[in-house]
């Protein structure tokens, strides 16, 4: 009965990795490992550092993650061809609402990463009178994302923090 029940699950979700074509195969990993050094990050840092800048004209650390979330919402809603979501104004200082809402963009950012074919991602879209092609949203954001972490690892790490692909890697 359970080897059934397997069976019928495995068998309901081959539609969903079928569709999945070598673009989003490529682009799906990256997305989970930006995804997930970036919320990581956000967790990793105390509460009392988010204010914390490496020189005076960058941005603090809570601001980086503030910047994250505003830019997963406005350039993923791009990439689903969607009005961006209305979000609540962030204080750069308060880290259970920033770890929150970069967890939240995250999942909205799902939809556009982890829901999309290699057709969709390829196919353009009018948003606001502009041709957008689904697969220069994600490029962009990957490159912004892992961008941002390079960044984000400076902070950590003068704070005495190992980052988190860091922490991964030493425990393989």
């Amino acid at each position: 009965m359970v080897l059934a029940g397997c069976l019928l699950l495995a068998l309901g979700a081959f539609p969903v990795f079928a569709q999945t074509g070598p673009l989003m195969s490529a682009i799906q990993p990256r997305y989970n490992t930006a995804k997930r050094n970036l919320i990581e990050s956000a967790q990793a840092m105390p509460a009392e550092s988010y204010s914390y800048r490496l020189t005076p004209e960058q941005r603090s650390f809570g601001e980086w993650i503030e910047h994250n979330v505003g830019m997963n919402y406005n350039l993923c809603s791009q990439g689903l061809g969607q009005p961006a979501p209305r979000t609540a104004t962030l204080s750069p200082t308060d880290k259970d609402a920033l770890v929150k809402a970069i967890t939240a963009s995250f999942q909205y950012c799902d939809a556009l990463f982890l829901n999309t074919t290699d057709e969709k991602a390829l196919a353009p879209l009018d948003v606001d009178g502009r041709k957008v092609y689904p697969v220069n949203v994600m490029i962009g954001l990957l490159a912004s994302w892992n961008a941002h972490y390079g960044n984000i690892v400076g902070y950590l790490r003068t704070k005495g923090i190992v980052p988190p692909s860091t922490a991964r890697a030493r425990k393989k």
